[in-house]
């Protein structure tokens, strides 16, 4: 035999989750924008377009290595 417990559970999260999935259907769109990127958003002019030398990036990953160093000390 079934469990009453069992039973009122079972119920309670079928109620739950057809809600939950009604609420998703009728607001797929607002959670569609919320994940997505937003496309009115721009990089500024010439954002994109640095490239750093390679003595630039290799000072770069000098101070990086250091700095990983002092905290793997503390």
């Amino acid at each position: 035999m079934i469990n009453r417990d069992f039973l009122m559970g079972f119920v309670s999260g079928t109620v739950v989750g057809a809600v939950g999935y009604r609420l998703y259907e009728q607001n797929g769109g607002q959670l569609q924008r919320l994940v997505q990127p937003n496309p009115s958003f721009r990089a500024p002019q010439g954002a994109g377009s640095y490239q750093p030398s390679l003595e630039e990036l290799v000072a770069q990953k000098e101070r990086l290595e250091d700095m990983i160093a002092e905290i793997q000390v503390k």
